[in-house]
């Protein structure tokens, strides 16, 4: 059975190295006639949450954005792969704002298998450790059943396309032929 893979881009460039990193797993999963779809997330209007507490008892945000269909996506998905450059050591804005806002139907996400994607400049892995907690704490502390799949970590990657000549690009894309 093929898995349906949804890809949540938080780069704020297109193009950009956590961005072509996901171009790069799709391109795995596709070649091996896998489902995959790309969410670039600076091209969706999502608020940030205000922590009013109303989805709590509608499982609905009174917010009107684009969240609403990309939680549906994510709950109808088989496979997440979630990538984010790192900025001052952990997940940029556009991705903590998306977990932020899985709150009214977090619950439904369940039973998934989750892959990250980071980059950063620095050539340090240890340095993306409190990025990849920070997924972990969503994942493994929140949703039921989430298994972690595997881990791409873009290093050494500053300026727009730095990643292309990465290892990490055969990296990404070999772990999206094998979801």
């Amino acid at each position: 059975m093929r898995k349906k893979v949804l890809m949540l881009s938080a780069s704020p460039r297109k193009g950009g190295n956590s961005d072509l990193l996901c171009d790069a797993f799709m391109r795995g999963v596709e070649e091996t006639g896998g489902s995959a779809e790309k969410i670039f997330l600076r091209d969706h209007e999502i608020r940030y949450c205000t922590g009013c507490g109303v989805c709590n008892t509608t499982h609905r945000c009174v917010q009107k954005d684009d969240m609403e269909e990309i939680l549906r996506k994510m709950i109808e998905a088989d496979v997440i792969v979630m990538a984010t450059p790192v900025y001052f050591y952990s997940m940029d804005a556009q991705m903590k704002t998306l977990i932020d806002r899985t709150v009214p139907r977090y619950t439904e996400i369940s039973d998934k298998d989750f892959y990250f994607i980071v980059t950063a400049a620095d050539t340090d892995v240890g340095m993306m450790r409190r990025t990849i907690e920070g997924f972990r704490g969503f994942t493994e502390d929140c949703l039921h059943g989430a298994q972690e799949k595997g881990i791409i970590y873009g290093t050494g990657a500053w300026q727009i396309g730095e990643i292309k000549n990465s290892p990490a690009m055969q990296q990404a894309y070999e772990m999206g032929k094998h979801v």
